[in-house]
């Protein structure tokens, strides 16, 4: 289900937020952080995973990159900068210098569609191009299961798992360029709300009631 190119980015990411949110206190909150960070991480893209399969379409997970400059359309870095493998260490020391929030929005997809989606499965389309509608669940999902896995680790007791998964999905529904928020809110605006609001009601929860 995942290549070794993807398994490469989700382990730089987990490697990179995991020491931005301990800073290698000890080796222990280390490792502990690593299995968090990689749990919440792997919840949200076997769930995209899942729903894209259903989608009749695949997905390729990679480290966010930032490809052009400026404004005009046309320029393009000669390399892309992989900025996903160390924002979350830079808006450690800038940005939230002095709480636990990190940045935590360090992975993309792009997506394709299957060579046989132009045939009809269970009447839902008969297209075969993937539109903006269709991503946007694929990202949306992603979200939504981490809001559910936030709720459980309230349940059962495991709060620094439920505040990751929120952490996690407030990052991530930030719209801005290749991250799931654009393509949620370019999917639909109405469900890109709905996903920010729940979000937000977990956020404040998080912070002034646990």
């Amino acid at each position: 289900m995942l290549t070794r190119k993807e398994i490469t980015s989700i382990l730089v990411a987990t490697l990179v937020i995991a020491f931005a949110i301990t800073l290698v206190e000890t080796p222990k909150i280390f490792l502990y952080g690593l299995f968090l960070v990689l749990l919440v991480i792997m919840i949200n893209v076997l769930a995209k995973k899942i729903t894209s399969y259903y989608l009749d379409s695949e997905i390729e997970i990679k480290l966010w990159e930032i490809k052009r400059y400026g404004f005009v359309k046309h320029r393009y870095l000669e390399k892309p900068i992989p900025i996903g493998a160390f924002f979350p260490l830079i808006s450690k020391v800038f940005l939230f210098p002095f709480n636990s929030f990190v940045w935590m929005a360090s992975l993309v997809f792009d997506v394709k569609a299957k060579v046989y989606r132009s045939a009809k499965r269970h009447g839902l389309y008969n297209f075969s191009e993937m539109t903006e509608s269709h991503i946007g669940l694929i990202a949306a999902a992603g979200i939504l299961v981490n809001l559910f896995f936030a709720i459980v680790g309230y349940l059962i007791n495991f709060p620094e798992f439920a505040k990751l998964n929120i952490y996690f999905a407030l990052f991530n529904l930030i719209p801005l360029s290749d991250l799931d928020g654009n393509k949620i809110l370019f999917g639909n605006l109405v469900l890109w709300s709905f996903l920010a609001a729940l979000t937000l009601a977990g956020f404040f929860i998080s912070i002034f009631v646990v």
